[in-house]
């Protein structure tokens, strides 16, 4: 079945975007092509200085999962204003080029640094949590059609990790991957029903995440990952990432669980959870890039990412889960 994760993106020249932006924008200035994984993204600067992003998505795009992005930004700015969220601009549009149809969104531009390109301390990260946790509050109760799928990039899907175990390189990668999804299993799986469901972002990583000079989290961007599945992932995604390349992982993922579970409250049962949920999305990342780098060799950049996960697995994979779930639990209430 084709994806928007085995389907070419699209790869619009710049005088394409600027006659386009002309013709159903009435927009004309400097374009930018930026970074991006499976859509193609262009930074606009008009000739009144007023920026834009313009995003050309996946041909094998869905429109419902655009309308769930627009609905649920809506939403979150309709209850918390405060929020650096990027808002749709106007109605979804069509290019269509070479007999095939890409949606087009005009969004916003927010201002900032990227969590990645940004030195933060571990109050900072308390204070990303603290704004997740209110994210999360600005959806809760919200619910789209579209959210609940099944998704390469939910800490649900395990068995599209299993389907992707062939294209790890070693047995020891995949001995790896196949303990997390036992431990999954075994601690995660029989208290499910526990585990709050709601519509999460589902990639609040250091390139999604905006932040001030003082290195305090002021937006973040990218809904294309919008998934209903456990509460306790929204979090969980973030902690996975703060913790690569770290000398001490376990110090900023707690600081951003203490935040979150003070401005979004997380049972027991669910902060037991997030270590484990920690693991499957290092998993799910590895599996991907395995698979994906057999669609698109060319793409360097997928098996340079995967460097600093698998070394996080192998840390994580020496640790007793059930204890470090036991040091954040305490972490998060001292």
């Amino acid at each position: 079945m084709t994806s928007v994760f085995s389907t070419n993106p699209p790869n619009f020249s710049i005088q394409d975007i600027e006659k386009y932006l002309l013709i159903n924008f009435n927009l004309s200035g400097k374009v930018i092509n930026l970074y991006s994984d499976r859509d193609q993204n262009f930074l606009i600067q008009s000739e009144s200085n007023q920026k834009f992003i313009l995003k050309i998505s996946n041909p094998a795009e869905q429109l419902e999962i655009l309308e769930l992005q627009n609905k649920a930004t809506l939403c979150i700015r309709s209850r918390e204003p405060n929020l650096g969220i990027p808002l749709q601009i106007g109605e979804i549009k069509e290019f269509n080029k070479d007999g095939k149809t890409y949606f087009v969104r005009l969004v916003e531009y927010l201002d900032g640094q990227f969590l990645k390109d940004s030195l933060v301390g571990n109050a900072a990260h308390e204070k990303l949590g603290i704004f997740l946790g209110t994210l999360s509050h600005s959806l809760d109760g919200f619910f789209h059609s579209a959210a609940d799928r099944e998704f390469e990039w939910d800490v649900r899907a395990i068995e599209l990790i299993k389907s992707r175990l062939a294209y790890l390189k070693s047995k020891s990668d995949k001995k790896t991957v196949t303990h997390f999804l036992n431990e999954y299993e075994n601690n995660v799986l029989p208290i499910a029903i526990e585990l709050k469901m709601g519509v999460i972002h589902n990639d609040g990583n250091n390139h999604n995440i905006l932040v001030d000079e003082k290195g305090e989290t002021t937006g973040i961007i990218d809904f294309g990952d919008m998934v209903y599945s456990y509460q306790a992932a929204e979090p969980a995604v973030c902690m996975a990432y703060l913790g690569l390349e770290k000398e001490d992982a376990f110090t900023p993922m707690a600081q951003v669980l203490k935040g979150y579970h003070s401005s979004f409250t997380l049972n027991n049962l669910e902060l037991k959870s997030v270590i484990y949920l920690v693991c499957i999305r290092l998993c799910i990342s590895v599996t991907m890039s395995a698979w994906r780098m057999k669609l698109f060799p060319e793409n360097k950049y997928l098996s340079i990412s995967q460097k600093p996960a698998w070394k996080l697995l192998r840390y994580l994979e020496t640790e007793d889960l059930e204890k470090f779930a036991d040091r954040l639990t305490k972490y998060v209430f001292n």
